[in-house]
């Protein structure tokens, strides 16, 4: 799969959020994420609104879904988006019906394993129920909480080769990533990077970070564009 840029749009209003886009977009951000704070704060019409502004991109809408899966992936496929998001500590059965509805609506199923005990075997059962990709995801609080105790906060990258080598599937690395981590994730077979807190998004709050962000996210976007298709040899004869 050719390495993909994703930024999360972990904002709390649509200007903001379109405004971030914008300037997203024209630094060579290939899919934006209506993000689970704006989609808390404006509804699908967050995911409306970005669908307007721009019809062909990909937009991942995270609700970041734990029950009610068939209902709530119909709401955002309505909204517009390409791509929902499904918690692997959900039910099996949330599961199944998120990426049924995938199937039936013809969009993408991301499966997040965010707070499983045994990340590997939580990506093994996500790609097991069907789903698309893999979301590796070290949560806000748990690396914050634990930093704050002054303990070493766990980092996606420490299993994120594993989880890779677990799954046939593409694999996204999420949470507390350095701009030189985040631009690495694609060498650990991993074609999906996100941008979110610290790069792109103030990590004490939820808005756009200061400072110029277009010409840091150009030069993100070039490097990992470089890499061109990414994942171990026998996904990529597949692909």
């Amino acid at each position: 799969m050719k390495t993909i840029v994703q930024i999360s749009l972990d904002v709390t209003n649509i200007p903001e959020a379109l405004d971030t886009a914008r300037m997203a977009l024209r630094a060579g951000v290939d899919w934006l994420e209506a993000g689970t704070p704006l989609i808390i704060a404006e509804g699908m019409n967050g995911v409306r609104a970005l669908r307007a502004e721009f019809p062909k991109v990909p937009i991942v809408a995270d609700l970041k879904t734990m029950d009610g899966g068939w209902l709530e992936a119909e709401l955002m496929a309505k909204a517009g988006a390409t791509h929902v998001v499904v918690m692997e500590r959900a039910h099996e059965e949330t599961i199944r019906v998120v990426v049924k509805a995938g199937r039936d609506l013809g969009i993408g199923v991301m499966g997040d394993n965010l707070g499983a005990p045994d990340m590997i075997a939580a990506a093994r059962r996500l790609e097991d129920l069907g789903c698309d990709f893999v979301i590796h995801h070290i949560g806000y609080d748990e690396r914050r909480g634990i930093a704050a105790r002054g303990e070493r906060a766990p980092n996606p990258l420490d299993q994120l080769a594993e989880i890779v080598a677990a799954v046939r599937v593409p694999v996204q690395a999420v949470g507390g990533l350095t701009i030189e981590q985040a631009v690495r994730t694609p060498e650990f077979g991993a074609p999906l990077v996100v941008l979110g807190a610290p790069l792109t998004i103030d990590a004490d709050a939820f808005k756009t970070a200061g400072g110029d962000l277009e010409s840091k996210l150009r030069l993100i976007c070039e490097k990992v564009h470089a890499y061109g298709e990414v994942g171990p040899r026998e996904k990529l004869k597949q692909d």
